[in-house]
């Protein structure tokens, strides 16, 4: 399998109309990416609009954040990630959408983004997502015409996160709900606990605390 992994990031910095900024957030990115770079993997960025996407959960004393912000190859990449239609889905071996809540406004509905997920995944790859990244798995058909995530264990950021931070009424949809909706077999635990799940080639991390694990997981099935 080839050794580039594609990272998807959120062009969306608004929450809904409560002025709050909103993006991909930073250690969602980070700790994968410090997992996967390690292993020698070369990672890709996408966003929805491409360019420079918006940033949250800014704090650099966390020292992967740190790292990851202050390499210079990987900063220039993330602020100039490519388009989805820039994208050649036969270059990569994995497709991972980073959350924050900015996901849930212009991850679901792309259907460029999809159809790169689902051709990486026919052509024998893995699909993953942490947190909101998740809503960019709701609508990916496979060729059989079913939801990517019927009958697959699945988890992502749970509705009693969602109530936690104040935003079930600001976000356009529950994703846990629409989720199960699409056939998922949810999974959650307890707030902000780390909880991975991965079922055939499909892996899926609750929070920003699951981050790393997730990055974990995805080079575990590498591996095979």
């Amino acid at each position: 399998m080839k050794n580039k992994i594609l990272f998807v990031v959120t062009s969306h910095d608004k929450k809904g109309d409560t002025g709050e900024n909103t993006g991909y957030y930073l250690g969602e990115v980070s700790h994968p990416w410090e997992v996967l770079h390690k292993a020698g993997y070369e990672i890709d960025f996408v966003s929805p609009k491409g360019g420079t996407p918006p940033v949250d959960g800014f704090d650099l004393k966390d020292p992967v954040n740190k790292e990851f912000w202050e390499n210079k190859e990987y900063k220039t990449k993330i602020d100039h990630s490519l388009k989805p239609s820039e994208v050649k889905p036969e270059d990569y071996s994995t497709i991972f959408y980073a959350g924050g809540h900015g996901a849930m406004w212009d991850f679901a509905d792309n259907t460029e983004l999809a159809k790169i997920a689902s051709i990486i995944y026919e052509n024998g790859g893995i699909v993953a997502g942490v947190c909101h990244g998740p809503a960019g798995l709701v609508n990916i058909k496979l060729n059989n015409g079913k939801y990517l995530v019927e009958g697959k264990k699945i988890n992502a950021f749970t509705n009693e996160e969602e109530f936690e931070v104040k935003l079930t009424d600001v976000v356009p949809f529950l994703l846990e709900d629409k989720l199960k909706e699409r056939g998922a077999k949810f999974e959650k635990s307890g707030l902000w606990q780390n909880h991975v799940v991965t079922d055939q080639r499909v892996i899926t991390g609750q929070n920003p605390q699951s981050a790393k694990s997730v990055g974990e997981a995805i080079l575990s099935e590498l591996k095979k």
